[in-house]
């Protein structure tokens, strides 16, 4: 009797003690470490969540639900603005957009819209370990919608870029579902810049918002010099490691599943989640933007941390009134614009080196972050992960490169088994819309899905 009540009170001191930590982990502690973001890197964030939130207007001329402050873009910069009714349920509702004050050209791809089923199409369309890519694994279904949208647009990207003088920055930025697509529509331009008429990859950038996880951690870790992902506090879906099309099965039910997710990853290694290849990650550098702390009412002013995290990528789920929330576009674009607000008045208090000297200072930072991130990877044996060296591979030989074909032939496969070992060499373009794709009578592409129904 004496021994069952001791095993008793141990059982119950021990999950009091984790339901203590779990009730207690707030957003804030993923980036206790970090170090606070600039003005200067932060300065797009608002401006592309203004661009989300455009794609939602049907004229921005006449804007029915403007955020504070407008959306202070010109209607005349829209090059085009493609629909449901134009996409086909290929892709959600995107526009372009030539930013010329900044000198950027703007791809700009909304969220989920929970009314769609083509939406749920994409985001079901995806199997554990179903799609490898680029010597990783991505969200086969957004990686499908990703290159549509490319073969779609890219004779458009690529005009917009040369008569502008081939300067101009390709920007692609998404939230939530958009935010796969677009991340993965860089990950494509970074590799295919031909594509583009030559775009190099130093000129492609992508801004995730509130992201999904969409490929594995060794292309989040690679592909952080051109993927920027914003979260903000307590977002959800970041932090979910259960795959998306799950996610989207039990949306109605979202804290009970968010709860079970939870307890279930209490008891999974850390390691043996950093060394499965096919767990799928938020993209790129993360800018985290912080407003509550535990036990206190309210939101404080906004702070924004910035870092490259390898281990510790925000693989807790946060018990939080706040986490879906979190997840909205209006409430990050608001709260983006307050965190930058706040940076250029504390900024311009402490001063003490010149602009120019300031930037060029930062640049060898983030590159310095990339780097050690990448040998951080390797030495944590994540799987195909590359050193710098690696990945730039400056001593190879073009050779070498031709006479080992099937390697890329084997980087496009659509559905491979675990025992499937990627390829760090580049993906080929024309494999991989001939693996994924079909063209259709009138030459343009459709899903080989959706041409195998009879018409």
């Amino acid at each position: 009797m004496s021994v069952s009540c001791g095993v008793e009170c141990v059982v119950i001191l021990g999950f009091s003690r984790w339901f203590w930590k779990r009730c207690t982990y707030v957003g804030s502690d993923d980036s206790a470490t970090w170090p606070p973001a600039t003005p200067d890197e932060f300065e797009p964030v608002p401006r592309v969540c203004r661009l989300i939130l455009a794609v939602y207007e049907p004229d921005l001329r006449q804007p029915k639900f403007p955020p504070a402050g407008g959306y202070r873009l010109n209607p005349d910069w829209v090059v085009k603005r493609v629909t449901y009714q134009q996409t086909l349920g290929e892709a959600p509702p995107y526009i372009i957009y030539v930013d010329h004050d900044h000198r950027e050209i703007v791809l700009a791809i909304r969220g989920l819209n929970l009314a769609k089923e083509s939406d749920y199409k994409v985001l079901l369309d995806n199997r554990l370990g179903m799609q490898m890519f680029d010597g990783g694994y991505v969200h086969h279904g957004l990686l499908k919608s990703a290159i549509w949208v490319l073969d779609e647009e890219s004779e458009t990207l690529k005009r917009l870029w040369v008569e502008n003088g081939s300067n101009y920055n390709i920007v692609f930025v998404g939230h939530s579902l958009g935010s796969g697509v677009a991340s993965l529509l860089a990950v494509i331009a970074a590799n295919h810049g031909d594509k583009l008429g030559g775009v190099p990859r130093s000129k492609v950038r992508c801004y995730a918002v509130a992201p999904a996880r969409c490929m594995s951690l060794n292309l989040a870790v690679k592909y952080a010099d051109v993927i920027h992902s914003i979260i903000l506090q307590d977002d959800f879906l970041p932090r979910t490691p259960t795959p998306l099309e799950d996610i989207f099965k039990s949306v109605f039910c979202l804290p009970c599943l968010l709860f079970v997710v939870c307890l279930r990853d209490t008891f999974i290694p850390e390691g043996r989640k950093l060394k499965d290849p096919r767990r799928l990650y938020a993209p790129g550098r993360m800018y985290h933007i912080v407003e509550r702390k535990f036990c206190r009412c309210g939101r404080y002013p906004p702070e924004v941390r910035t870092a490259i995290p390898v281990d510790g990528r925000f693989e807790h789920i946060v018990l939080s009134c706040n986490a879906i929330s979190d997840h909205g576009i209006i409430w990050i674009e608001r709260e983006a614009e307050k965190a930058l607000q706040r940076m250029r008045e504390s900024g311009a208090e402490t001063v003490t080196t010149a602009p120019n000297i300031q930037k060029f200072e930062r640049l060898r930072t983030k590159e310095k972050e990339h780097r050690d991130a990448l040998e951080r990877a390797v030495s944590l044996d994540i799987p195909h992960a590359v050193t710098s060296l690696d990945k730039e591979n400056p001593d190879s030989n073009p050779q070498d490169e031709e006479s080992r074909p099937s390697q890329e032939e084997k980087s496009a496969d659509v559905v491979l088994d675990d025992k499937a070992k990627p390829r760090d060499s580049k993906t080929n373009w024309n494999e991989v819309v001939k693996k994924l794709m079909m063209r259709d009578k009138s030459g343009k592409l459709r899903l080989k899905r959706e041409t195998n129904n009879p018409t």
